[in-house]
């Protein structure tokens, strides 16, 4: 029973910090959309020459690489992004318009936040995952476990009572029969 009650506040500790950790995690999602949706008015305003199709731009930049590292939370695994690796294919500098640098800049900035945005979601979910988790050892101590140590030991304790009552009688009915018989 102490057991059980003392696992009771760590866990309601553990549910508040990943509940606290997965509310960090939303704001950044938040951020990051922001900041998307701020990138693709910065590109319509900037650029509306990219409209022009006869510019081929396809391929200009790409991710080559995204490398994540582990990070335990409360012991929650997550993922976080260590370093991303983005390649801009060479392009005649006198080839191309001279806004295609820019485009590159923002394009560039663009997949890291989509990236950003695809980590931190999948952060929120094992966040969310992991609560649900907790909240449910949460409940079965609580609701479940507790109580029905709580009825076992007034059961041990009524037939502790009992027995000992009964060792009494019987005492007490031997020392009569040893004074009858006596």
């Amino acid at each position: 029973m102490k057991t059980f009650e003392n696992v009771l506040p760590s866990l309601d500790l553990k549910g508040g910090q990943i509940s606290a950790e997965r509310a960090k995690a939303r704001e950044k999602i938040a951020q990051t959309q922001q900041q998307l949706k701020e990138l693709q008015s910065a590109i319509a305003k900037e650029l509306p020459m990219l409209s022009n199709d006869s510019i081929n731009l396809k391929g200009l930049v790409k991710v080559t690489g995204v490398d994540l590292v582990q990070e335990n939370v409360m012991g929650t695994w997550l993922p976080k992004i260590n370093q991303i690796q983005i390649e801009v294919d060479n392009y005649a500098l006198l080839g191309k318009p001279f806004w295609v640098d820019r485009l590159v800049e923002l394009l560039r900035v663009t997949l890291e936040a989509e990236i950003k945005l695809q980590v931190g979601q999948q952060r929120v979910k094992l966040l969310h995952q992991a609560e649900r988790v907790i909240t449910q050892r949460f409940n079965l101590f609580d609701k479940v476990l507790i109580p029905q140590t709580k009825a076992n030991i007034k059961k041990i304790q009524i037939y502790l009572a009992d027995a000992e009552r009964a060792g009494v009688v019987n005492s007490k009915l031997a020392k009569r029969k040893k004074e009858q018989a006596g």
